[in-house]
C-alpha cells in the first residue's frame, strides 16, 4: 500500500504494530487522527507517554498499579489467605468484574509456550513459590485459560507446590475448553469462580 505521506506511514506502521491491528485498520486510525485538532493529538500523545512513565507493576503480585501496591493487595477488606493464580493483567480485570471474587491475585505474565518460547523461567512463578513458602495460603485457584498452554502451566504449578499440602482448586469448566480467561462473559465466569473444584480431584478425572 503506497502512502502520500511518510509521515502518515510512520503512524500507519506505529498502528500496525499493535496486536489485531491489520494494515487497513491501521490506516484509518492514522487518518482519524490526522483530523483532529492539534491539542487533542498532544493530549492523546502525552496519554500514552504518562501511561509508560507512571503505571508500575504491583510488588505484591504482579497486577497493573499506579502504586507500588496495587489496590486489591492494599485493601485489607480482601482475604488474603485466597490467591488467585492467573495469566496476566487483563484476567484480574475479567474476575473483578464479576464482584464474586474477595481474595487477592497472583499474576504470571503469561502461560508455558514453548512454541512462543516461554518456559517457566520466563514466567513470576519464582515470587508465588516464595510467596506460599513464607505465609502458606487457606487456597490458591489456578484461574488460567482453558486452554493447553494454560492447563499445561496448571499442572507445572502442581507439581511445584504439592509438597505444601496446600488447598488448590481450579475453575469449573464452565469456561469453554479453548477459551482464554479475560473473553468468557463475566455471568459465566462467576459461576466458574463460584463452582471451583479440587485440582486434584479434576486432574484425575
Amino acid at each position: 500500500m503506497d502512502l502520500p505521506s511518510k509521515h502518515l506511514a510512520e503512524v500507519v506502521e506505529q498502528f500496525a504494530s499493535l496486536p489485531s491491528i491489520g494494515r487497513r485498520s491501521a490506516l484509518r486510525l492514522a487518518l482519524d487522527l490526522l483530523k483532529r485538532s492539534p491539542e487533542e493529538i498532544e493530549r492523546f500523545a502525552a496519554a500514552f507517554v504518562n501511561m509508560k512513565k507512571n503505571v508500575k507493576i504491583c510488588s505484591s503480585c504482579g497486577n497493573i498499579s499506579d502504586f507500588e501496591q496495587c489496590s486489591i493487595c492494599s485493601n485489607s477488606a480482601r482475604d488474603h489467605s485466597i490467591i488467585c493464580v492467573v495469566e496476566d493483567a487483563r484476567d484480574v480485570m475479567a474476575i473483578e468484574s464479576t464482584r464474586s471474587y474477595k481474595g487477592v491475585y497472583h499474576v504470571l505474565g503469561g502461560v508455558i509456550s514453548p512454541m512462543d518460547g516461554l518456559g517457566p523461567e520466563d514466567l513470576n512463578i519464582h515470587s508465588l513459590i516464595e510467596k506460599v513458602e513464607k505465609t502458606p495460603p487457606a487456597e490458591i485457584i489456578f484461574a488460567l485459560g482453558a486452554t493447553m498452554e494454560g492447563d499445561t502451566t496448571n499442572f507445572y504449578l502442581y507439581k511445584k507446590l504439592q509438597h505444601l499440602r496446600l488447598s488448590i482448586t481450579m475453575l469449573s469448566r464452565g469456561v469453554a475448553v479453548g477459551t482464554e480467561l479475560h473473553y468468557a462473559d463475566e455471568l459465566t465466569l462467576g459461576r466458574s469462580i463460584q463452582q471451583r473444584l479440587p485440582f486434584e480431584t479434576t486432574f484425575n478425572r
